[in-house]
């Protein structure tokens, strides 16, 4: 993925079998720089992460190379990985231990960040945005 920088938010509906149609704005990207190769991991903020599979393969060596200190982040992501592919329909499986473990429900939000996505149950994101948001305030005020 060469210089595919990736942003912006997609408001998405998960179907009744967990399967997430992936934007074409972003689409587009994956299947021809990745095949529509991408995986799956949870994140330790509660989300889901979404690599490109050419990015997933390096990040997977940078967390297998980290000290035994950082363990449970391994096993997290490490532990928690799956492989999955975009479908001829442009949708991917999210699998069931994976949307449980997130707390996704039907209404989910994709955001670019770069090299790779975060997927968030829309609600849940909106309660971590006004927490993170609530935060900088208050780390600005004593700023001053």
């Amino acid at each position: 993925m060469d210089g595919v920088m990736f942003q912006g938010s997609s408001a998405l509906s998960l179907d009744a079998k967990g399967r997430l149609t992936i934007p074409t704005r972003y689409r587009t990207a994956l299947i021809a720089e990745e095949s529509g190769c991408l995986t799956i991991t949870r994140h330790p903020d509660g989300c889901l992460i979404l690599y490109p599979r050419s990015v997933w393969e390096q990040k997977r060596e940078q967390i297998a190379a980290l000290p035994m200190s950082a363990r449970a982040l391994q096993r997290l992501m490490l532990g928690s990985a799956q492989d999955v592919e975009i479908d001829s329909a442009g949708r991917i499986l999210v699998a069931p231990e994976l949307r449980q473990a997130a707390g996704l429900q039907k209404n989910t939000m994709l955001l670019g960040l770069g090299g790779h996505f975060e997927l968030w149950d829309a609600l849940q994101l909106e309660g971590r945005q006004a927490a993170d948001l609530a935060q900088e305030h208050r780390q600005g005020c004593h700023r001053s």
